[in-house]
């Protein structure tokens, strides 16, 4: 992976954490207070629940990208080959299986009452459908990762054998 690659995916973790933060400070006080508003519809809403998934939504995106920047060291190093880098990848698999959890929770909070249209609550559903297949897709990946250091490691041995008889 060249250097300029590595920088520019730095680049976007480091503006997509501080986004993150942003509206984890800014954005998420705004929403409780625009849900505890007197607005037709809105005032139905529970909103500690509503807020907490959006906190913990958040938070699995967050270990997403400290992940992806782990990684992304270990491949500058050399060193993603190893059992060290499956810590990572079974995080960002937890993590994108939590948030379609959360996201499914979400669209159980909103389904009852008549604040939130039902497309709404499918649209999300389906959301969170998406998501899962996403941590499925890192999980095929990590099995990638497996059968990639199973075969690194049997060249090592090999090359050790081979450099003995030499």
């Amino acid at each position: 992976m060249g250097k300029l690659t590595v920088f520019a995916l730095r680049a976007v973790i480091v503006a997509l954490l501080a986004g993150s933060v942003f509206v984890q400070a800014v954005m998420v006080p705004l929403l409780a207070r625009d849900l505890g508003g007197s607005g037709e519809g809105v005032a139905d809403l529970p909103r500690i629940p509503i807020l907490l998934i959006v906190v913990l939504g958040f938070v699995c995106a967050e270990i997403v990208l400290v992940c992806v920047w782990r990684l992304v060291t270990m491949v500058r190093r050399r060193t993603v080959f190893s059992y060290s880098a499956f810590r990572y990848v079974d995080l960002v698999t937890g993590a994108f299986t939590g948030a379609a959890l959360l996201l499914w929770a979400l669209g159980a909070v909103l389904a009852p009452g008549e604040a939130v249209a039902p497309g709404i609550v499918l649209l999300i559903g389906g959301a969170g459908l998406a998501v899962l297949g996403v941590a499925l897709i890192v999980l095929v990946l990590r099995m990638l990762l497996a059968q990639a250091v199973a075969r690194d490691i049997e060249a090592s041995q090999m090359q050790a054998e081979l450099d003995e008889v030499i």
